[in-house]
């Protein structure tokens, strides 16, 4: 496949939502993007999990697709790196249950008062988590528990940058007030 076939099939999907051209494009591509991650020294399971998640992505953001900024090789080939990247953040990282991630700070030292003391915190930060809106809940979960960047916030919910960042710090605003209330 050429670039400007490649290019022909990704504005094709992002017109009419083409499955044919979407077949064409992931045929072509998705055996190239599995060896690139391979050649980055993935198993082949991580790679072809990372080949998958690239076309999928490719299906939702192809109206993002700018023939005149890059090739469409270049284009995938960008999504592909950044999940890699994302797969790698997460598995250096313990699993947290991000509906108990305050358990992973609880002291397992023998002092009471201070284990108290977390407890009390612990429970009034659920509670306070559980009274912000659910947009503002959505970009916390997405910024802190998955350990997402602003802009990767963004693009998954397909909201303005700025949009994510007055929803974390209005939510995280909340949080403080709501805490610092308790303090006096």
């Amino acid at each position: 496949m050429d670039a400007a076939a490649a290019a022909d099939c990704l504005e094709a999907i992002a017109r009419h939502q083409d499955r044919a051209a979407f077949q064409r494009l992931f045929a072509y591509f998705a055996p190239r993007v599995k060896g690139f991650v391979m050649r980055g020294g993935a198993d082949a399971d991580t790679a072809q999990e990372v080949a998958q998640e690239t076309l999928i992505l490719v299906w939702r953001k192809a109206a993002s697709f700018d023939r005149s900024r890059a090739s469409a090789a270049t284009w995938i080939f960008t999504i592909a790196r950044n999940k890699r990247i994302d797969l790698l953040r997460r598995g250096n990282k313990p699993a947290i249950d991000p509906e108990d991630w305050l358990a992973a700070y609880a002291s397992d030292s023998g002092e009471i008062g201070k284990s108290i003391d977390a407890e009390q915190t612990y429970n009034r930060v659920k509670e306070l988590l559980g009274d912000l809106s659910a947009d503002q809940m959505t970009v916390i979960r997405k910024a802190f528990f998955e350990d997402k960047t602003h802009s990767e916030v963004a693009a998954d919910l397909g909201l303005p940058l700025g949009t994510v960042k007055s929803r974390i710090r209005l939510a995280l605003q909340r949080l403080r007030v709501g805490l610092d209330g308790d303090a006096t």
